[in-house]
Parts: structure tokens; sequence; C-alpha cells
């Protein structure tokens, strides 16, 4: 089974709390794109390419071949996809990006904010063969702010880049781990509800310039608000201290996604520490580079940045 769904979600959205600066963003690895306006979403391509000798299943198992890829989910730019692979694969990526496959053949892959409109999802065969067939990715329609005045310098100078060098190696460490955990097969929950002040993917542009865009979703419940975590995983990185995030909190949820949650008043886990869903994690701050009390969450899938709201559908 292929299908796609779109949360259709309408939020109030408020801009007066958000994050001055956040988690490390576009702007500290690569120039950010131009944002692609949004068009209805575009069917899924069904053409597969199989390469390779076919072989034969016998009788017994034949019933229990899974001849090409399964999966559903959010096929949009910022969005995310579950399946199962076919069988007797012996490794899978979407595009470049190689996918971690599960012993019961399941995986999980997602599209960056400024994901191209086509990706190949791939399957390489023990016996040798390949199964292609591309994924269409629907653009999105982002919140941009045009602005006519000059962009102000980032923060690259070699002083700044003293101090936050070791905070960046620290995240990218933590990012890095993998702890096995298995929140990725869950459907995510809020880590706290309140007023939305920031939207995933919102940028300005300073005379034909474009700034970062917002790598997460902003909310503010009010400070010290309990915030919990959103999925199962591990706690790879629980410090206080960041110049941008201040206290930060990033928690593996395996198969290379995690969730960063910044700015808190509070931390109440350790790093190396198993989470489940709804376990109290931390507290709504304003520290590091905020404009007020707000919880900043951002999700990541190895180096895509994607939205939260489209693991969580709109806040009931």
């Amino acid at each position: 089974m292929i299908r796609s769904t779109l949360v259709p979600g309408v939020l109030v959205v408020s801009a007066l709390v958000s994050c001055a600066g956040t988690e490390p963003g576009p702007e500290e690895t690569a120039p950010v794109p131009q944002s692609t306006p949004q068009s209805a979403p575009a069917p899924m391509q069904a053409d597969v390419t199989i390469t390779g000798e076919p072989v034969a299943p016998s009788v017994a198992s034949a019933a229990n071949v899974q001849a090409t890829f399964s999966y559903s989910g959010e096929l949009t730019q910022g969005g995310f996809v579950r399946g199962t692979v076919p069988t007797g694969t012996a490794s899978a990526s979407l595009g470049e990006q190689v996918l971690d496959i599960a012993p019961d053949g399941s995986f999980f892959a997602a599209f960056d904010r400024d994901s191209a409109d086509s990706l190949p999802l791939t399957a390489t065969l023990e016996s040798g063969r390949i199964i292609s067939e591309g994924i269409s990715v629907s653009p999105r329609e982002w919140q941009i702010q045009r602005v006519n005045v000059a962009k102000r310098p980032g923060g690259s100078s070699e002083a700044w880049w003293k101090r936050r060098e070791p905070e960046w190696n620290a995240i990218q460490e933590a990012r890095a781990k993998e702890t096995g955990a298995t929140g990725w097969t869950q459907d995510f929950i809020w880590p706290v509800k309140g007023r939305i002040s920031g939207l995933f993917g919102r940028q300005r542009i300073y005379r034909g310039e474009p700034g970062s865009y917002h790598s997460g979703i902003d909310i503010a419940p009010g400070a010290g608000v309990p915030f919990v975590a959103p999925a199962d995983g591990v706690v790879v990185l629980a410090r206080t201290g960041f110049s941008l995030e201040g206290s930060l909190i990033i928690i593996d949820h395996g198969a290379g996604l995690n969730s960063a949650f910044l700015h808190a008043s509070r931390i109440v886990v350790e790093e190396g520490q198993a989470v489940k869903q709804g376990d109290h994690i931390g507290n709504v701050g304003a520290t590091g580079r905020a404009t007020g009390p707000h919880l900043h969450w951002g999700l990541k899938w190895n180096a895509a940045r994607l939205d939260p709201l489209l693991f969580t559908g709109p806040m009931n």
C-alpha cells in the first residue's frame, strides 16, 4: 500500500515570542536556497525499475514475498515516510542517504525543508537485483518576509567561532550517536501545548539576500511549564550554557531521527537516560538567545530538517 496524507492544520500564530537565534542552522553550514511556492501534492510516481536476474521464491514462501516498497507518510518538504523494504533487501537508500532497516524490514526516511520535488527510493537485494522508484515530494509555501534592510553580519568571525565550535561539536557528536531507540515507529505527541509563536520554515529575505530559516516550531505556554518527550528515545545531550540554545536537550528516536529542545529553564533528565513518550524532560524557559520564554522544538533526520507539525498534527 502506498499513500500520502497531508495534515490539514489551521493555527493561530503569534510572533511575539520566538527564537532570536536557534540551534545550529543552515547559516552555519551552507547558504539557504530560495523557497519553492506551494502547489497541490504531486501524484506519487508509480514507475518501478528492477534490474538483475529474478530469483523465484519457493511455493511455501511465495505468499510472504514483498516485491516492492510499501510506505505511507507526509510526502512533502519537511515531511517523512515510514514503510517496509522489498523482501531480501540487503541495503536501501533515499536519494544518497542510506536507510536504517529494522529486522522486520521496516524503515523511516524524511524530506528536508528544501527537498527536491522527486527522490529515488532504492533497494539492493541480496541477489544483486536493484529495485528503484521515484517518490514525489510536494513543495510548500513558506512564511517569507521581505525587508528592505541589509542583512546583519552573521556569527562567523574568528572570535565567535572560538566560542561556538565546542558547542557545535557537542551537538554534532550527540546527533551522530546510535542508541537503538525505536521512537521513530510511534505517532508523536506535542511536548507541550500552548500558543504557537513561530512556525517551521519561516524566513526573512534582506534586500534579496536570504537569512536562515526557522529550523523548528516555537511553543509559548508560559515560563516554567513542564514539557515532555514526544516519543520514546534516549537522551544524547542534556547541558546548559549554550550561546544560542541555552539549556539544550537532544533525544535520539532511532533510525537517524532526533528531537532538540531549546531555551529550557530546567533540565530533569541526564545523558544516556532512556525516556518514554510523555515523560517529563524539562521546563520552558528563555535561556540562550530568545526574546521570551518558549520551547523551540526541532526535528532532524540525519542532515534533513523536518516540520514537527507534520508529526503531531494540529494542536487540539
